[in-house]
């Protein structure tokens, strides 16, 4: 049985295939705060991989393509319906972030709340329509 791997900043790192990945760094930048750790370029200006940091955590993606692994996953086949997974990032001001997000365009579907379990939550979709969590609730904390 395999371990954990030691020495690493996280050991679960979502993986995202977008329709335009170059279109969608720009953005999560933008509009997230994350920071591009490593972007390389593919053909026709797609993108083979990419690494995008927010803290001490990390998120793959690359653009769409018909490999292997593009038969396994793709990006959303209708941008705004249902979503089987999404992502949750910890933020310190859910409602600083919140404002950055709305200002770069961010469709918020689920505006800034407390919720009862602890912590300031919201929820928005990326301009492809995936689900994005912010939040102050640190599970670690719990």
């Amino acid at each position: 049985m395999g371990s954990p791997a030691k020495g690493t900043g996280a050991t679960m790192i979502p993986g995202i295939r977008y329709r335009d990945a170059a279109a969608a760094i720009d953005w999560l930048c933008e509009a997230f705060g994350f920071e591009r750790h490593l972007v390389v370029p593919g053909e026709g200006g797609g993108i083979d991989h990419a690494q995008l940091v927010f803290g001490n955590g990390m998120m793959m993606l690359g653009s769409a393509r018909d490999d292997a692994f593009g038969q396994l996953q793709q990006p959303l086949a209708e941008p705004g319906g249902t979503v089987s997974q999404s992502l949750y990032v910890i933020v310190s001001d859910v409602d600083a972030h919140h404002a950055r997000a709305v200002a770069a365009g961010a469709e918020v579907v689920m505006a800034p709340e407390d919720q009862h379990y602890g912590g300031r939550l919201y929820s928005c979709r990326d301009p492809e329509g995936n689900l994005w969590n912010f939040g102050s609730y640190d599970p670690w904390d719990a």
